[in-house]
């Protein structure tokens, strides 16, 4: 049974100076600010659900009355006014005896460092991968094999300033947090009424994606919530009534930085990354004191003169090298280590001018959270010449692998191998092809090194396999208990690419040229199963549609995984054959990564699509 959430009754009445700062905490019932407003008569305007003013206004120590309030009062007497309020709240209450949909959001939001690392999620949804594992795995099994065909829509939430959401919502306590553009919503997660909005302006003069002014969520720790804006800002918000409490840039130094992703908090820290690696950034990530927004650390990922790496990056190169960190990793409180991927170098498709492997590009790094101090790392493609970054989901998963108990990182990469690594040391132990369209490689050898085919960009153009975006991509896979399977959505295409020099220009992007789609081809996505046991493709579920969709996936302990499909649809499939069982045809494509949360006991699942964020329960 899921934690039923103490509603909140703070009520502001600034023109009788009383304050309620405390909740009622016995009812299950709720009060609007119109009924408040109705039964004392003072003006709505006066009255809110939430608190705005700060508690420095007020000087007098809180006293606690009887009924369970802390009141505080700006003048005296108040006992007038107290009356008052405490007959407003008790009429309220009794009006709304009998009324069988509790109000069970609460705004006394504490997210600790221990709930973060609690794993996996049941009714909470605390994190962007829902724990710091990735694994995108829900413990709820309400919703299961045997019911699914149940499932419908409970509510959509339009959102009015983008066409395409990738966000996955956080829920907390009834409460869910989602970002479309630059603004933050907080929602009642069993009926979508918004609860606040923190509105801020998008930027103009952005390039490449942070044009697109994507936003993938929100990182929240005690009461605070943290996002990112689309021109690399990180802002700390109030979770009880969205207000700003600072904001600070983090990459204004090249006009050509962007941010797309949800932050991650690990302890007291907030650590984010950029977008921009195609446009001649140079990439980092970055940890923030998350009271204060100072910089604590910067690790770079394109390493600086007579730094290891170098040699790759002669003269100023290293500066617009590419690496970014545009999206989030996981972490290991055991080992204490943040795991997080790389992008592609720059410029793209011109390696000549770059030389060696170009680290730490395409890899995944392996760092101490306290400190940025790089552990180890693994590059998947060394010396990349087709765009195929490493920012997939290193998902950190415990078991028997290879006759010996390992604490693994799996990763289904960009280039169309799936990765297996010894997470403690980055040892490598398997490759595993996931797409029959792949030639840019001939397989893996045993240290993980890609056994090149020698094809590349050129002038004319080279039939490339997987293409441009990758053999699968930022998107979210997912991981099943019971299975031992990990599930990701596949591209099964091929492009063409070209090759033409550059040089660096700010404002503009850095790929040196770019790529082309072959008539004739199609392309197609594919939902993969692939089994750890085995270390091999369990099954696939073939996709209808153009390949142009970029949703994830989530698994749940009901035996199911929920997915975004090509064809506009959200799908629920038997997680141990990719049986289809459930769809809703949302009439829009699907940019984003499902999740599943509890309020009161009953299971709900939600995904955005377009720019509607839907909630699905049972009856």
């Amino acid at each position: 049974m899921a934690d039923h959430p103490k509603p909140s009754y703070n009520i502001t009445a600034l023109q009788r100076g009383l304050r309620l700062l405390q909740p009622f905490s016995e009812s299950p019932h709720g009060l609007t600010a119109k009924q408040v407003a109705g039964r004392s008569r003072l003006p709505v305007s006066t009255v809110h659900r939430f608190p705005e003013a700060p508690l420095r206004n007020f000087s007098k120590p809180p006293v606690t009355s009887a009924f369970g309030f802390r009141i505080r009062c700006r003048s005296k007497p108040c006992g007038k006014q107290l009356a008052l309020l405490i007959v407003v709240v008790f009429t309220c209450l009794a009006s709304r005896a009998g009324n069988d949909t509790p109000a069970v959001t609460s705004t006394a939001i504490n997210v600790s460092s221990e709930d973060l690392r609690k794993q996996p999620p049941v009714a909470n949804w605390v994190s962007y991968n829902g724990d710091y594992s990735g694994r995108r795995y829900s413990a709820l099994s309400d919703i299961n094999l045997g019911n699914i065909s149940g499932l419908r829509a409970e509510w959509v939430f339009h959102a009015g300033n983008t066409k395409r959401l990738e966000v996955t919502p956080l829920v907390i306590q009834g409460m869910m947090l989602v970002t479309s553009a630059n603004d933050a919503f907080a929602m009642d997660a069993r009926t979508g009424r918004v609860l606040w909005h923190h509105a801020w302006p998008i930027s103009e003069g952005l390039i490449d994606d942070a044009s697109g002014h994507i936003n993938r969520g929100v990182a929240v720790w005690h009461n605070r919530v943290y996002m990112e804006t689309d021109n690399a800002h990180l802002l700390c918000l109030d979770v009880r009534s969205g207000n700003l409490i600072w904001d600070v840039p983090y990459a204004n130094w090249n006009k050509n930085y962007g941010a797309t992703s949800a932050p991650l908090v690990v302890k007291d820290k907030v650590l984010v990354g950029t977008s921009g690696g195609d446009d001649g950034v140079r990439g980092f990530v970055a940890a923030y004191d998350a009271l204060t927004g100072k910089l604590v650390w910067r690790f770079w990922t394109i390493p600086g003169p007579g730094e290891f790496g170098s040699e790759s990056w002669p003269g100023k190169l290293y500066l617009h090298g590419g690496g970014t960190t545009w999206m989030p990793g996981t972490y290991d409180p055991q080992l204490n280590t943040i795991y997080w991927g790389t992008s592609n170098p720059a410029p793209d498709f011109e390696g000549g001018v770059r030389p060696g492997d170009d680290l730490y590009t395409d890899c995944v790094l392996a760092q101490d959270p306290d400190t940025g101090k790089l552990k180890w790392y693994f590059q998947f493609t060394p010396h990349d010449l087709f765009d195929f970054d490493a920012v997939e989901t290193p998902m950190l998963i415990d078991g028997v692998y290879q006759g010996a108990a390992r604490k693994l990182l799996v990763q289904a990469n960009r280039n169309g191998y799936v990765y297996v690594l010894d997470r403690t040391n980055g040892k490598f132990l398997s490759a595993t092809a996931f797409v029959e369209k792949l030639n840019w490689a001939k397989g893996i050898d045993g240290q993980g090194k890609p056994l090149l085919t020698g094809i590349q960009p050129t002038a004319e153009g080279t039939r490339v396999c997987p293409g441009y975006s990758g053999a699968t991509n930022w998107f979210a896979p997912s991981y099943s208990e019971s299975t031992h399977s990990i599930y990701f959505i596949a591209l099964e295409e091929c492009e063409r690419y070209f090759f033409k020099p550059q040089g660096f220009q700010e404002g503009h992007e850095f790929y040196s040229t770019g790529v082309k789609r072959i008539p004739g081809e199609a392309s197609q996505k594919v939902l993969v199963a692939f089994n750890l046991d085995t270390s091999s493709i369990a099954w696939k579920y073939p996709q209808t549609g153009a390949g142009r969709s970029s949703a994830g996936t989530m698994t749940t302990a009901g035996g199911l995984v929920f997915f975004g499909d090509d064809a506009g649809s959200f799908e629920a499939v038997d997680a141990r054959d990719g049986k289809p069982l459930w769809h809703f045809n949302t009439g829009q494509d699907l940019s984003a990564s499902p999740m599943s949360y509890a309020i009161a006991g009953r299971q709900y699942v939600a995904i955005a699509a377009g720019s509607d964020v839907f909630s699905f329960a049972l009856p």
